[in-house]
Formats: structure tokens, C-alpha cells, sequence
């Protein structure tokens, strides 16, 4: 044997063994796989997919399924998936980034940032702070005035256009509870902050978000509003299921509501956003540790913090974070334990109760995996 043979032998088995162990960290076991093809059929889901991280890596990744009821092109673990309402702690991120610049102050308030309104606005919004709006504290309603929501879905104007419209038509009606006096859950909420942020930076919180969070942590296929191209099957469809009848669907909720839960992207990606959340609260990054702790701490008294409920879990090791978001034909729940640097992330194509208990059943079959051997 040649020295030069006994070389690219040695560099052959160390590239076999670079690669296996690439596809150790990346593969799932067939257990694990059919308990989650269990799941999918047991409520009858278009398609369920999953990703765990541990240790601030991806350790875990799943599809199952289809993309559309009726056509048998399959999911795969890198298809994307509209995240709903997990937008929010994203836009809540890109909030506190504007913080450290200086831009804006947590206790900047709604008055400040749109003087013009003086006269339009119900005078009980214009003390409430953008705090107080990542929180659900600032008494915007929960269901969107009729009129505010009509006026949306015309999509007249460019986006941030519609967007401060929307926020404008709000405002002008009154709060659902004083402002500071309880929490209500309100997508308006975070379309004024998203419309804050526009007046203040004179940019589209699409192009906000996208320069200051999605290009730094290389979450590629982040997009906003329906996944794929209209009328292909390129990506999932959403679904509905209506008396036992699961219709396939296309669409979204209009712009103006973008930084409440408009956003889109790959599990893949998912994940390095949950990576990033977590390593924020022990090291700065593109935010300061103390920033991060802050976004991921509720006001006395609650558990709602900034884009995430706070809730004690044991196998979390303490605090754990979670959110669900829909745009009521996906659904995507995520769940981050920052004390065991794990995450799992859980998507389907199709919204509902049998969409969220089947979500909830594979975050359980996940954390017995990795956390609970």
C-alpha cells in the first residue's frame, strides 16, 4: 500500500465519519417517526411536522403528510409553513433592537408617536406605552372593530399605508378595558406597534424585520403571508375543517395586521430563531442578555410577556416559553426551555382543535425523547 493510498484512505474514512455524524445529528429515529405518523393520522391531518433543537443544534427534524388534501404530493422537512401569531414575539425582538439604538424608549407612548391623531384618537390610547402593547396591557381589543377590520381587507394603498389606516380606525374607537388594568390578547395591539415602529423609521415593518432579524440569523425562507405560489402545490396549502369536511385553502389575513402573525418560514428556520432566543438570555448578540430577559419577562402578576407565555414547567428545568400562532388554516406551536437549551417546534397544515391537540401530543412524545429518557 502506497502512502499516498494509506492517505486518501485515512481522508476518506474521515470524511465518512464527518458526514455520518452529520446525519446522526439530523436523523430521527424510525420509533419516533411512527409515533408521529400515528399522531397525523389519528386526527386526520393533512400533514404534521416537527423540529427539536438541544445543545444549539437541530437534533430532530419530521414531516409526515401531504401538502394538500387531495393531491398526493408529500411534505418534507423543508417545506414552510405559516407561523401565525408567533410573529409576535418577532416583531416584539425588533422593537427592543429599535430600543438599544435609541430610536424609541420602552415608555414611548402611542400619543407621541402619532400626534396627528390628537382629536381622532380616544384619549385613553395616548398615555399607553409600547411596553404596554407587547404585553397585551394596553386595552386594545381583542376582536378588531368592524369598521377598522372592513377598512383592511380593501388593501388600498401600500402596506404600511393600509397599516396606518387600520391602527387609525382603532384607535378612534374605545378601549376594550382601561389601559394598564388587565391583559387582553389583541392582534390590533401589535399592529400599532408595527405601525410605531414605520413612523418612526420611516420603513415597512416587513423591511424592518427582515434587515434587523431574518438576514442576521440566515432564516432564508421567511416571507410574509401565505406560503407557496397561488394555485400550485409548491408548498403546504392551509386547510379547514368544517363537520367533518377538510377543504384545502389558500390566503391569509390582509397586511395591515403583518406584525401580529403574517409571517412564514421553514421549521428549519423556526429553529434558529428559537436558537437565538435562547442563547440571548445568557450572552449579547444582536441584543443584550438583559433585553432578551426583559422581552421574556411577564409584568407582575401575569404570564404574558413580550410575544411569549411564561410558564414553570418541571422538565423545562424552570421557566419555559411558549407560543401557538394560526391564521386559522395553519397552526405552529412552539415551546423553548432556555435552562435545558432545548426547543421543539411543531406545524401542520390545518387549524382547529384536532390541529392543537395533535401539536401537543408530539411536543410530548419529543420532550420523553430528549429530555426524559
Amino acid at each position: 500500500m502506497t502512502k499516498g493510498t494509506l492517505i486518501g484512505i485515512v481522508l476518506g474514512l474521515l470524511a465518512f465519519g464527518i458526514g455520518l455524524a452529520f446525519y446522526m445529528s439530523w436523523s430521527s429515529s424510525q420509533d419516533t417517526i411512527k409515533a408521529v405518523s400515528a399522531v397525523r393520522d389519528q386526527y386526520k391531518l393533512p400533514a404534521l411536522a416537527v423540529e427539536v433543537t438541544k445543545g444549539g443544534s437541530i437534533r430532530d427534524r419530521i414531516a409526515v403528510g401531504i401538502r394538500k388534501w387531495g393531491d398526493p404530493t408529500p411534505v418534507t422537512v423543508n417545506d414552510v409553513y405559516h407561523i401565525g401569531s408567533d410573529t409576535k414575539s418577532m416583531t416584539a425582538t425588533l422593537t427592543a433592537m429599535l430600543i438599544e439604538d435609541g430610536t424609541l424608549r420602552w415608555d414611548t407612548t402611542i400619543g407621541e408617536v402619532f400626534p396627528e391623531l390628537k382629536g381622532v384618537m380616544d384619549p385613553r390610547y395616548g398615555p399607553v406605552t409600547i411596553e404596554q402593547l407587547l404585553t397585551h396591557q394596553g386595552g386594545v381589543p381583542n376582536a378588531p372593530p368592524q369598521a377598522a377590520w372592513k377598512r383592511a381587507w380593501l388593501e388600498i394603498g401600500g402596506i404600511p399605508q393600509q397599516r396606518y389606516e387600520f391602527v387609525k380606525s382603532v384607535l378612534s374607537e374605545a378601549p376594550e378595558a382601561m389601559p394598564g388594568t388587565k391583559m387582553i390578547y389583541s392582534n390590533q395591539g401589535y399592529a400599532i406597534v408595527g405601525a410605531m415602529l414605520e413612523k418612526i423609521t420611516g420603513k415597512p415593518w416587513e423591511t424592518l424585520i427582515t434587515e434587523r432579524l431574518f438576514k442576521p440569523l440566515h432564516m432564508d425562507s421567511a416571507g410574509f403571508g401565505a406560503p407557496g405560489t397561488t394555485g400550485l402545490v409548491d408548498q403546504p396549502w392551509g386547510h379547514s375543517r368544517v363537520d367533518g369536511v377538510t377543504k384545502p385553502l389558500q390566503g391569509d389575513n390582509p397586511p395591515a395586521a403583518g406584525p401580529a402573525g403574517r409571517v412564514h418560514c421553514s421549521l428549519d428556520d423556526l429553529a434558529r430563531y428559537a436558537m437565538f432566543q435562547m442563547e440571548g438570555e445568557r450572552s449579547d448578540g444582536l441584543l443584550k442578555a438583559a433585553t432578551m430577559r426583559r422581552l421574556h419577562t411577564p409584568p407582575a402578576g401575569g404570564d404574558y410577556a413580550c410575544g411569549w407565555i411564561a410558564v414553570k414547567r418541571k422538565w423545562a428545568g424552570g421557566t419555559a416559553l411558549t407560543h401557538a400562532g394560526s391564521n386559522t388554516i395553519f397552526y405552529v406551536l412552539l415551546w423553548l426551555a432556555p435552562e435545558k437549551d432545548f426547543s421543539v417546534m411543531v406545524a401542520t397544515n390545518i387549524a382547529g382543535p384536532d390541529a392543537e391537540k395533535a401539536c401537543d401530543a408530539v411536543v410530548g412524545i419529543m420532550i420523553k425523547r430528549w429530555l426524559e429518557p
